[in-house]
């Protein structure tokens, strides 16, 4: 099923849809498509405090491209205030309960705050970011938030989505021509290594080979798969 058809689908009879981007190029395919196809889903952004220049630049760029408006949500200021007292700025490198405890600040609670009251949640997860997402479905129902979660890229490689962005003309973030096809906070993404998967170099000095921000985890009781047709 083309694209547009699987969003035209997703957003049918939904009455609070919410896309959110990291700004990466999945992203950036489905924040075109979707300002065509559906464009009463809802794009956010979460804007950590932490991003790449490069990656705030293309939240302006692409509103333009697309004549929309990207929502942003921020951390809370005083639990920010209270990471950095308890573990410093930096503090994330130091222990993994420093880095999710960042994460959470930064990214879980500015999320929750985007899904409140969301019925559908799209997100740009493919099956080929990594070995933890080898198994990402195509819609589930994310009990723990109380919605509709859907990864209509599931099944799409990389040339897949390389092939979109150079035929639709789809602005990217330049960091990915610099060896960076995952980009998160700076301080906690580095380009890869060759033969690296494409998320080796998200919190690069963690050992856990599983490592994910919390975003998309969950426990097993708390999402179902759905069977959709791509």
């Amino acid at each position: 099923m083309p694209l547009d058809d699987r969003l035209a689908l997703l957003a049918e009879g939904r009455k609070n849809a919410v896309f959110t981007t990291s700004l990466g190029i999945e992203d950036q395919v489905l924040t075109a498509a979707l300002a065509r196809a559906a464009p009463g889903v809802r794009i956010v952004t979460l804007e950590t405090g932490r991003l790449f220049d490069e990656t705030v630049a293309l939240i302006a760029e692409t509103e333009a491209k697309y004549g929309i408006s990207i929502e942003r949500f921020r951390p809370d200021e005083k639990k920010l205030a209270d990471y950095v007292q308890r573990f410093g700025m930096n503090g994330f490198y130091d222990s993994i309960e420093a880095r999710k405890a960042c994460c959470g600040v930064r990214k879980l609670e500015p999320l929750a705050r985007a899904l409140d009251g969301a019925d559908l949640w799209i997100t740009g997860l493919r099956r080929g970011q990594s070995a933890n997402r080898s198994d990402v479905a195509f819609a589930e129902f994310d009990a723990e938030r109380g919605l509709l979660k859907a990864n209509p890229l599931a099944d799409w490689d990389i040339d897949t989505v390389s092939a979109y962005v150079e035929a639709e003309g789809v602005p990217v973030n330049p960091l990915h021509a610099r060896g960076y096809p995952s980009i998160g906070c700076e301080p906690c993404t580095r380009a890869i290594k060759p033969g690296e998967d494409e998320r080796a170099g998200r919190w690069w000095w963690e050992n856990d080979q599983k490592r994910e921000c919390g975003l998309h985890v969950a426990g097993a009781a708390g999402q179902s798969q759905i069977p959709v047709q791509p």
